[in-house]
């Protein structure tokens, strides 16, 4: 299952808050950011768990960008 359909499931209300704060936004704002922003007002004791979680998906996304990326060594030993 997708971690959106656990979150519906698991904790209804601050889905609900989510897709509020998704819809009121001005910006394009993704669901899970909606459903973190809504989890830290309603549970803040969750803050240190939420932020952990946070750096984790940043780091996650610079190793795939990085590998995504040539590297430019490459590049002049194809020269």
């Amino acid at each position: 299952m997708k971690a959106a359909l656990w979150r519906f499931l698991l904790a209804p209300l601050t889905s609900l808050r989510a897709l509020r704060i998704r819809r009121l936004s001005r910006d394009p704002f993704d669901f899970d950011s909606a459903w973190r922003q809504a989890r830290m007002h309603r549970a803040p004791d969750e803050f240190e768990f939420l932020l952990r979680r946070c750096e984790q998906d940043a780091e996650a996304r610079r190793s795939d960008a990085q590998h995504d990326r040539p590297s430019s060594g490459s590049a002049d030993r194809l020269r």
